[in-house]
């Protein structure tokens, strides 16, 4: 394990973006897992600003994100299929057959989860990760608790999140709503991890995650076995762990 702590949320955004890229031009045929969420959107907007600068072949790249809500329409702005085709997927012209991502809705979210995994493995199998980490340690949406040997499944939604999606969507209360996850044991299975976080909210949980015990009531903390990962954070996320560099 690795950790990077870039001096601003500026070179945090420009390192991580080229992160990417370089996956992108060392592998033109890499499948590359996305996150989604404010930690993100900067990194996505990079790396289609400078494939339009200084276009590169992206026509045999995968994408796919770490996970996607369930029981809503893909059409909802929240949903981690519109966000990512709108922030990268898009922008940079991925072929829509090489954009890897289950529906939102469906009768059958086991089949899918199951589709899913057969799709990414249809492919070699996931070479990168950008994977977020949440204030309490989820990863994906695999909430504290869940087990590390977890396959790709569908989670139950945070509360706080879940509160605020219904407001948004106005979701009626008999809806179940969840997370189509790629499980603890399949992020694992990942050929590189990079677990990225900013700001200042984030160094409690990344101090925890990074220089705790391994456990699932932290679930990120499980990167501490992964043979190829890095921490990339910016200097506030990375306050609580900077001594480690020293």
């Amino acid at each position: 394990m690795t950790i990077t702590i870039a001096r601003n949320e500026q070179e945090f955004d420009q390192m991580a973006a080229w992160r990417i890229i370089a996956q992108m031009l060392e592998k033109p045929d890499a499948v590359i897992g996305l996150s989604t969420g404010q930690t993100t959107m900067e990194m996505h907007r990079i790396v289609s600003a400078i494939h339009t600068a200084y276009p590169f072949d992206v026509s045999r790249i995968t994408l796919f994100n770490v996970d996607e809500l369930t029981n809503l329409p893909r059409s909802y702005a929240g949903s981690c299929y519109t966000m990512i085709q709108n922030q990268i997927a898009g922008p940079l012209g991925i072929p829509p057959e090489n954009f890897i991502m289950p529906p939102t809705l469906s009768d059958d979210f086991e089949a899918e989860c199951l589709l899913f995994e057969q799709r990414l493995a249809s492919r070699g199998g996931a070479d990168l990760q950008m994977l977020g980490i949440g204030l309490n340690g989820h990863i994906g949406i695999n909430q504290p608790g869940t087990p590390f040997e977890r396959e790709t499944w569908v989670s139950p939604m945070d509360p706080d999140f879940e509160a605020r999606v219904r407001r948004e969507t106005q979701v009626p209360d008999h809806v179940v709503l969840g997370g189509l996850t790629r499980g603890i044991k399949n992020i694992m299975h990942t050929r590189k991890l990079i677990l990225i976080a900013k700001g200042a909210h984030k160094a409690e949980i990344i101090q925890k995650a990074i220089l705790g015990p391994v456990t699932t009531d932290i679930p990120a903390s499980v990167v501490q076995l992964h043979p190829n990962c890095e921490i990339l954070v910016d200097a506030a996320a990375g306050a609580r762990i900077a001594h480690r560099l020293s």
